[in-house]
């Protein structure tokens, strides 16, 4: 039992505290600076306060974007994070659970050969075969489309082998009942083990729609049209220019726009996430 001591109870919030600030004060500062001018911004301090230049900076960003930036609006670039970073959650979830179940519940030749092989591309980033992945792509012709953003990216070990060992934990019992009463293959995968796994695909849409959403190297290579631009290629090309400063107001709205859907997918998600992560007892 916990004693209930003022002391440590004050120095716990005090340390949660710290740690809020900590995280939060970069947050602010670039709030703040997508609110002020070019002039505030380069004179060489920091501003505190937020400026009088924040429609400025933010319908910018939003209507027309930077010119060096290919002039993309922020509100297209957006979009095309965001069709990636769904299209990738789900193809990883969707591919992985049906892989998973075809290891756990079907009985055929190299089977754990099959998933050990799929567990070992763990020890390939996406860096060594991009290049590979890259020349597939470009002889398919899915340079510059959403196929192209998405489809490559969607095969997941990692999901794999976590359905596989939440499969692994169903009762041997539960599957004998579901035979009993003529359940199928598909119904009992439809009708059991997909509402038992609502919550691992809650954990696990979270942190694939993250990692979609932050993807920058493949959109790099795969796109050349700036209507397939994602955000965080945006941000990047605002930032390096070589005749001129960059327009800090305009980069750091475009930053603040580019945490809203992952920090609004964190706060819809957040009881299933947590509870995917866990939850023991199913």
């Amino acid at each position: 039992m916990v004693e209930n001591n003022r002391m440590l109870t004050f120095v716990s919030h005090l340390v949660l505290v710290l740690g809020l600030l900590t995280v939060a004060l970069p947050l602010w500062i670039a709030f703040v600076a997508s609110t002020h001018g070019q002039a505030d911004l380069i004179a060489g301090r920091i501003p505190i306060l937020p400026g009088a230049h924040f429609m400025e900076n933010w319908g910018t960003a939003v209507t027309s974007g930077l010119k060096r930036a290919g002039g993309v609006p922020v509100g297209l670039m957006l979009f095309n994070s965001l069709v990636m970073a769904i299209g990738i959650a789900v193809g990883k979830i969707a591919i992985s659970i049906i892989s998973a179940y075809a290891i756990v519940y079907f009985r055929f030749p190299f089977r754990m050969a099959i998933f050990w092989m799929i567990f070992l591309t763990l020890m390939l980033p996406v860096e060594v075969r991009i290049l590979p992945t890259f020349e597939v792509a470009a002889n398919l012709d899915l340079l510059d489309s959403y196929t192209g953003l998405t489809v490559p990216l969607i095969a997941s070990a990692t999901a794999t082998f976590l359905f596989r060992q939440f499969f692994l934990t169903v009762p041997d019992e539960l599957t004998e009942a579901a035979r009993m009463d003529g359940a199928g293959p598909l119904k009992f995968f439809k009708d059991i083990l997909l509402p038992l796994s609502w919550t691992n695909i809650a954990a696990l849409f979270v942190i694939l729609f993250i990692y979609g959403w932050n993807q920058y190297l493949w959109p790099l290579l795969i796109t050349t049209d700036e209507n397939y631009y994602t955000i965080v290629m945006g941000i990047q090309r605002m930032v390096t220019v070589s005749d001129e400063e960059p327009r800090w107001g305009i980069v750091m709205a475009t930053a603040m726009l580019a945490m809203i859907p992952p920090v609004l997918v964190v706060i819809v998600m957040q009881r299933l996430f947590v509870k995917g992560l866990v939850e023991q007892e199913k």
